[in-house]
């Protein structure tokens, strides 16, 4: 706990990392509302660097709070170069090291070396099911624990709880090390559609990172929100941004099926020490969406993805069922 309230603190103390000038970062937000067009022509002729991200415009800017645009300047900063670098670190490290003495008695893994097959120099997104708090924290941690390559992680949220409260960024430290990065206002089981502007700009991150940039992993929930039903076989209508994404970026997706995870961390320890409720985490082949990517760019084509993702995901729940004899 010591080491977290420092690695708080001293977040904020760099006010020239955080900031980055405001005047500085307006400039950039100014240029980039200048002219779109011509913004997305040069970043498509230039190399993909760390100065080369999307940034957002004063208009997409406008659309936050003065407090969410200070929590979106504080993990995008967190998000980038050296910084990313030091929280991955403190997540395989510190993070994964505490997951896995909440669940080593109780994880099960499958089908891992499919991800080890996977092109390393390529971003992958991990589409996986969601029914509890934890999913995407303990797929990390396999990852981080039995593969050895570089990564990074970038898991896209809901901003109205990890962007609108002070608690908020806390949570986004201290659990994801600022990894839950980009926001998504607009969506959701509660959406703020005066948002929506923004949320333009973060689906140009998400592409962006899931387009360039070796090692980078994003972990993304089709069905949009945790399915609260009782049985783990059962899932949501997976919604078309996951085949949107797909669509732009064209990633490697790995499809993933997770159970036996509870939504209380106590419990869930408890439940380790207890050897309750196995947990076990399938990690399926990089799909072919060959047949999907040829066909025209537009939201029918973007609801068929996303029901194919969410098929072979369970598929992986079939094999699980026969796994335990159900």
């Amino acid at each position: 706990m010591v080491l977290v309230l420092w690695s708080w603190s001293s977040a904020f103390k760099l006010g020239h990392v955080l900031n980055t000038g405001d005047s500085q970062f307006e400039r950039e937000s100014a240029r980039a509302s200048h002219d779109r067009s011509h913004t997305a022509t040069l970043e498509d002729q230039r190399p993909k660097t760390e100065d080369r991200r999307p940034i957002p415009t004063a208009e997409e800017l406008e659309a936050l709070s003065w407090f969410e645009r200070l929590a979106f300047r504080i993990v995008r900063r967190m998000n980038r170069g050296r910084w990313k670098r030091f929280w991955t670190w403190c997540q395989s490290t510190m993070g994964a090291g505490w997951i896995h003495l909440s669940t080593y008695n109780i994880m099960n893994v499958y089908g891992l070396e499919h991800v080890e097959a996977a092109s390393h120099d390529r971003p992958m997104v991990l589409v996986a099911n969601h029914r509890s708090f934890f999913d995407m924290y303990a797929v990390s941690t396999v990852l981080f624990r039995n593969t050895s390559w570089r990564k990074q992680l970038f898991f896209p949220v809901r901003g109205r709880f990890f962007y609108q409260s002070p608690i908020g960024l806390v949570v986004n430290l201290i659990m994801g090390w600022w990894s839950m990065y980009p926001p998504f206002f607009a969506t959701g089981d509660h959406p703020l559609p005066e948002k929506r502007a923004f949320d333009k700009f973060s689906f140009r991150v998400l592409t962006d990172l899931a387009r360039t940039g070796p090692g980078n992993i994003i972990g993304f929930h089709p069905e949009g929100t945790r399915n609260k039903g009782d049985d783990p076989y059962s899932f949501l209508r997976a919604q078309p941004g996951v085949g949107k994404l797909i669509m732009e970026a064209r990633p490697q997706v790995i499809p993933v099926f997770i159970a036996g995870l509870c939504n209380s961390l106590p419990r869930q320890v408890m439940r380790n020490w207890n050897r309750e409720d196995v947990i076990r985490i399938h990690f399926g082949p990089v799909l072919d969406l060959s047949e999907h990517l040829n066909k025209p760019d537009r939201l029918r084509t973007h609801k068929e993805i996303a029901d194919t993702v969410m098929q072979r995901i369970a598929d992986l729940a079939e094999q699980d069922r026969k796994l335990l004899g159900k």
